[in-house]
């Protein structure tokens, strides 16, 4: 009798063995999917990968994901799937693990580590394993009142991601129970506020807090909260912004900017509540100061320190000893950049690291050198920490804007850029050397190049079109702080680097302005110009994504610690070294280095293209004995997919040998140094063979169009099933007579198998 698969196993006999056991079909989420599938980068392009699911997804109530089923067919038996059931559970934060081959199941309980087997028809109801979880964590009925409260949902409003479910879930039990200081730890892009929107309407609802205060350092952070993610707050009327030092107790929740409610120290508007007013407060970007004892931000929470307040970050670490930790605890969840991009919800990255001659060999001015300004310029070396801070060379400058302008061109001109600089004056000077460099469609539209600074009132008014999804300009902005964190660009396709970065926390936080995926405008992936080597920050254990390096870092000094008010960008050189900053004008600069680096599937920066291959071939099949049987004896496809998924683009090599070479060859001459043969010798080759003489004249004609199909194509193109439905093959009769002719369908499959082998003969001509 033959095997049921695992489809008629679930169907026959695993649904109806959990609705047996009370479950309803609400409470069954079958075939749920939980990531949206990696990001693949293949050269200049990038697509997605698999997607993770679960099987059985069990409910208790709406809230809470609470068990896992794996389902496996029956050649298996009932615990081959209690495996991936538990990795599946441990990144759901679910309670409990099943695997079933539906002939009994195999529980997994996550609370305690045991497991046991259970009969087909003894699964467990939702209210034997609630229970078992609320005995675990002695969660009372208070308690239960709260964390039962359901998620907002409305018609054509979006449901939490499994990340942010399980940060609103333990947010709002941790409340429940009563617990006064919470961080989240959320990578930018990952729905930080929405999360936050989430909790506060849950913990609301069930009126466990009533009075509610939401800060943030932005102005543009705040109107981007309310008019989005606390839209549903602003239709009942009980939100309000903080636009006046007078504040009207009337509302239920208030958003405001921390600088506004600290008003001056005369008169802090805070001040007019009592310090038992809020319940709740909820500190957006707390990275950025009320960890610090003196912040203008703790002076609220101090005076609020009866309230439960929840720190959100993308960036949990201050500079030097001061972190968030201090205050609030450590993360009750996180939420990594890398665990975003693996799971398709974050966009990844290439890196070019661009080399310029004076950064890389450093510059040392003659003796009595004169700037432009008449200073004499002190004798030392001069290296990339200095440029632009200590002194400024114009023609590095303008190789910079050049080879970002270079860019663009290359790829689209109204792709949103954003260039990093060390200070505003320096985002004034790359502003007009972009102007220069794209003068023509600057002439279109003065906006297409603008700087957007603290400083810059002009530039700021265009904060909101330059995030703007339907806006065209601006395209290229120059800046310095006030666009490093939390300003949501979703188009921003290109960061350019040309500052030297000390702190880890602002290196995430510039990362973070490309990481937003927007699949139906092709933002698939976004690109970082590096000019400063600031990208080796990948490579540091500090940072959660790639932790391998490429070259060795050089020694930085960390850039001065970031000022609690960010709402202006700030130059960091006192007036003294201002005064001291040289300019030179006719010092030569020139690229001399340039290395393209791609996220890789585990993680890393890898190389492209040649290194990073015969890395990655090598690392699969160490010696050319091994990839040419595992080639032979194996899908070619599946062989090449892998290769591609790893981020290599053939492309580029058949652009250096040309495509009368067979891929085959490429991966050999790359990986083993071997020599490469021309598609037609391979095809003489195998006619010579003993598989190919032994052909009938019919057959060989046959044979013969397949070759020619590999000549003109490559050999992917005969090894698909459909090959005899090509054209080609019209004068045989089509693919039904020319299967025939070949002696039928298994027939068929020997001879093209037996031809494809002798193509790869190792015997010479």
């Amino acid at each position: 009798m033959d095997k049921l698969t695992e489809e008629d196993v679930k169907n026959r006999l695993i649904t109806p063995a959990i609705e047996n056991a009370g479950w309803r079909k609400s409470q069954m989420w079958m075939e749920k999917f939980f990531t949206d599938g990696k990001v693949i980068i293949k050269g200049k392009t990038a697509k997605r990968g698999s997607r993770k699911k679960a099987d059985y997804l069990l409910l208790h109530h709406s809230n809470f994901p609470i068990a896992i089923v794996e389902a496996k067919d029956e050649v298996h038996s009932i615990e081959d799937g209690i495996q991936q059931a538990i990795d599946y559970a441990h990144v759901l934060d679910v309670p409990f693990a099943f695997s079933s081959n539906g002939h009994g199941f195999v529980e997994h309980d996550m609370l305690t580590g045991k497991e046991r087997n259970l009969p087909i028809d003894k699964f467990p109801s939702q209210d034997e394993l609630w229970q078992r979880y609320t005995a675990f964590y002695n969660i009372s009925d208070d308690i239960l009142s709260v964390i039962q409260q359901p998620y907002y949902f409305a018609e054509n409003s979006k449901t939490p991601r499994y990340y942010q479910r399980i940060a609103i879930n333990r947010t709002v039990e941790a409340v429940a129970k009563n617990q006064k200081r919470i961080m989240i730890v959320m990578a930018t892009g990952t729905g930080k506020t929405y999360t936050a929107f989430q909790i506060v309407h849950r913990l609301y609802s069930a009126k466990k807090v009533k009075k509610i205060l939401y800060l943030a350092d932005r102005n543009i952070l705040i109107d981007q909260t309310l008019l989005n993610d606390f839209a549903p707050f602003l239709n009942k009327n009980v939100i309000t912004k903080v636009s006046k030092k007078t504040l009207d107790s009337a509302y239920d929740i208030f958003m405001s900017l921390y600088h506004q409610l600290s008003g001056d120290e005369d008169m802090e508007t805070f001040l007019q509540f009592k310090p038992d007013f809020f319940d709740l407060i909820i500190i957006d970007e707390c990275h950025r100061g009320s960890a610090k004892d003196n912040s203008r931000w703790r002076k609220i929470l101090d005076y609020f320190s009866g309230a439960i307040h929840i720190g959100m970050t993308a960036t949990p670490k201050e500079e030097g000893d001061v972190h968030n930790s201090d205050y609030f605890g450590e993360a009750i969840y996180t939420y990594s950049l890398k665990e975003g991009i693996d799971d398709g919800f974050l966009a990844p990255y290439r890196v070019l690291r661009i080399g310029i001659d004076k950064d890389l060999e450093g510059y040392e001015p003659e003796y009595g050198k004169i700037d432009v300004y008449g200073q004499e310029i002190e004798s030392r070396v001069y290296t990339s920490k200095d440029f632009d801070r200590k002194i400024i060379i114009d023609e590095r400058t303008k190789i910079v804007a050049k080879r970002v302008t270079e860019y663009l061109k290359q790829t689209d001109r109204y792709n949103k850029t954003i260039v990093f600089c060390v200070d505003e004056d320096h985002a004034g000077r790359m502003r007009q050397a972009l102007v220069n460099e794209n003068s023509d469609l600057c002439a279109i539209d003065n906006r297409y190049v603008m700087r957007i600074t603290g400083q810059d009132d002009d530039g700021k008014k265009q904060l909101e079109n330059f995030i703007d999804n339907n806006s065209k300009y601006p395209t290229i902005v120059t800046t310095a702080e006030l666009l490093s964190t939390g300003v949501d660009c979703k188009m921003c396709k290109v960061i350019a680097l040309d500052c030297v970065i000390g702190s880890m926390t602002k290196f995430k936080q510039i990362i973070g302005r490309g990481t937003r995926l927007v699949w139906d405008r092709d933002k698939r992936y976004f690109t970082i110009l590096d000019f400063r080597k600031a990208t080796m920050k990948f490579s540091d254990p500090e940072f959660d994504g790639p932790a391998s390096s490429v070259y060795d870092v050089e020694e930085s000094k960390p850039l001065p610690t970031e000022p609690d008010d960010i709402d202006t960008d700030t130059n960091d050189d006192n007036d003294e070294e201002i005064k001291r900053k040289y300019r030179v004008s006719d010092v030569d600069a020139k690229i001399i280095s340039e290395v393209e680096l791609l996220y890789s599937e585990d993680g890393k920066l890898i190389v492209n293209h040649k290194d990073a291959f015969k890395k990655i071939i090598v690392e699969k099949y160490p010696t050319e004995t091994d990839f040419h049987d595992a080639w032979v004896n194996f899908s070619k496809i599946e062989i090449n997919n892998y290769f591609e998924e790893r981020g290599i683009d053939f492309s580029k090599f058949f652009e250096t040998v040309g495509k009368d070479v067979d891929i085959y060859d490429i991966i050999c001459m790359v990986a083993y140094g071997t020599d490469a043969k021309l598609k037609i010798e391979r095809t003489e080759i195998a006619k010579q063979s003993t598989a190919y003489e032994s052909l009938s004249t019919i057959v060989k004609k046959i044979v013969d169009e397949l070759l020619l199909v590999y000549i003109n194509g490559d050999i992917f193109a005969i090894e698909r099933k459909d090959v005899l439905k090509l054209p080609n093959f019209n004068q045989f009769g089509g693919l039904t007579k020319s299967v025939r002719l070949l002696g039928g369908k298994v027939k068929c499959q020997e001879i093209v198998s037996n031809i494809i082998k002798e193509l790869y003969s190792r015997e010479e001509m």
